[in-house]
């Protein structure tokens, strides 16, 4: 679905930059039918109290003009030059993008000793409201856990954990989304595609570091979700612009969809979804009390499930309909008591649970539905007919305070956005380009995208970067056990696998949404930039 946009109106949205540590007001905007945006920034200063000290920042709300592959700085030029002569469809304008960040910079601290991390949610379409106001900015909104927040007022506080105590930060909001808007010939085409956000991105980072003097810093990028994948693709495309990365971070990690727990039965013969989705039903059912004997550690717990899933599991899953009776019957059993759900159900289902139909049936006797993102958050199953989840608890029980909290924080404290629509996210979810071209293609390939290549290829050319995986027991959107078995399939020698470290929590997709997750996340995010940006 597309957004309908007027440019005029977008055109005049974006501020003009500002005068370095001054606080800026909006210029008059470019004349109505401008072909090309105009680069912003919004200077304020603030500081946050961090359990490692206050530190005093310069924020900078602005945006970057990047454009879509094939595009020459010398276009505008022949643009100009052509004059106003009548134009083809073909002569249009190229697809460009204004995409908005908000920068954080230490005071005083020189660029070169100061670590700088990129930080960026997924979806694909999501905005980056969540990381922003919920895990690593100077402030953060508070809500309620494994329950609905309140409708507003949202409390806004100081953020105790925001990661400025270790790095300057730079949270990015994806083309269409947020405050970034795109416009041009095939606008859609040239942003919404898995190789098209990549080169968005790094164009995107490279512009960044040229216009704050931050080549010579540190460098890392956060991507959560949909934004692990740009994540790992980002750290080839760097370092094919000459930018090597300290570190890559990444939090519910998507690399190889092929791993996804989105609808698998459309795919038969692909089982490794399921193998990777059952320690996260078993640390549902853990939580639920859905359990005939509850286990009281719940690692050592995980671990006996990760190691039948396996084994026993994914062997009787490969042999598909050649599965013997007494098995299938034995292997129900075993997935009854890690689950909690009935053998008969999990006999008709052929031993294989869609993530949506485990959402709706384990607490069915109660008329209620986990959540996707976090299966701690329960809500009221909207269908009791129906076979799956139709909707996600926990989208629902805080999307609208984050909204709001962004909202009032941007337009009051940064000051930027006046007169513009904030966009949460958008629906490109089902229309996104998801053809890949891995290292070593001469081209896309026709299969589900996966961009472990890139990233192996990346750590080979640069032995000294180190990735970081984080993930939450309870997330059955991007199960944690799926990030352990992508890394156990990444493509590098024995000698580079030493460079992946590996943080779980009990929380969800959005691991800072749980108050001790936070903590212990910032903690472990804080501690590998320190170990990866310190002089060699």
């Amino acid at each position: 679905m597309k957004l309908p946009i007027l440019l005029a109106a977008l055109l005049a949205a974006f501020p003009a930059v500002a005068a370095p540590d001054a606080a800026s007001k909006d210029d008059p905007a470019p004349r109505p039918g401008h072909a090309y945006f105009t680069p912003s920034e919004v200077h304020s200063t603030g500081s946050v109290a961090t359990r490692g000290g206050r530190v005093s920042y310069q924020a900078i709300a602005g945006t970057l003009v990047v454009h879509s592959k094939g595009w020459s700085d010398t276009d505008p030029i022949e643009a100009a030059v052509d004059g106003d002569k009548d134009k083809s469809d073909d002569d249009k304008p190229k697809a460009e993008a204004s995409m908005y960040y908000t920068a954080y910079f230490k005071t005083g601290a020189p660029a070169a000793g100061r670590p700088i991390t990129f930080l960026f949610n997924g979806g694909p379409g999501s905005s980056t409201v969540w990381l922003h106001m919920g895990a690593f900015g100077p402030v953060r909104v508070v809500t309620a856990d494994a329950r609905h927040t309140p409708a507003a007022p949202y409390d806004i506080v100081n953020n105790d954990q925001s990661l400025l105590d270790a790095s300057d930060l730079v949270f990015i909001d994806a083309p269409g989304t947020g405050f970034s808007r795109i416009v041009g010939k095939d606008k859609d085409k040239a942003f919404y595609g898995v190789d098209q956000d990549i080169y968005a991105f790094t164009h995107f980072i490279t512009q960044f570091l040229s216009r704050y003097g931050r080549w010579n810093s540190p460098k890392y990028v956060f991507g959560e979700s949909y934004g692990t994948m740009r994540a790992a693709g980002l750290a080839l495309a760097l370092q094919q612009e000459s930018v090597d990365l300290n570190g890559v971070m990444l939090l519910s990690d998507v690399l190889n969809w092929d791993f996804l727990p989105d609808d698998p039965q459309v795919n038969p013969g692909i089982d490794m979804p399921y193998v990777v989705s059952l320690p996260t039903y078993a640390a549902t059912a853990w939580y639920h009390n859905r359990l005939g004997n509850r286990p009281p550690d719940l690692q050592a717990f995980l671990a006996e499930v990760e190691q039948f899933s396996t084994t026993e599991y994914s062997r009787a899953l490969i042999q598909g309909n050649d599965l013997p009776d007494a098995e299938r019957q034995a292997i129900a059993q075993k997935l009854s008591a890690y689950t909690g759900l009935s053998v008969p159900y999990l006999l008709k289902s052929n031993l294989r649970i869609e993530y949506g139909a485990f959402q709706k049936e384990l607490l069915a006797d109660q008329e209620a539905t986990t959540g996707t993102l976090d299966t701690r958050f329960v809500g009221a199953t909207l269908d009791p007919l129906s076979k799956v989840a139709s909707y996600d608890p926990q989208g629902s029980a805080i999307g609208a305070a984050y909204v709001a909290a962004f909202n009032t924080y941007v337009r009051g404290t940064l000051h930027y956005g006046d007169g513009v629509q904030f966009i949460e996210g958008i629906p490109i979810y089902s229309s996104w380009d998801y053809k890949h071209a891995p290292p070593g293609s001469d081209r896309a390939l026709i299969a589900l995208p996966n961009v472990l290549p890139d990233l192996a290829i990346a750590m080979k050319q640069n032995p000294d970067m180190k990735v970081m995986v984080n993930g939450g027991y309870f997330d059955v959107s991007t199960p944690y056990f799926e990030g352990k078995m992508e890394m156990r399939h990444l493509p590098v020698p024995a000698a580079l696998r030493s460079n992946v470290e590996y943080h779980y929590y009990e929380s969800g997709h959005m691991v800072y949404a749980h108050q001790p997750s936070l903590l212990a996340l910032h903690d472990n995010v804080a501690d590998f930039i320190r170990r990866t940006s310190a002089v060699r």
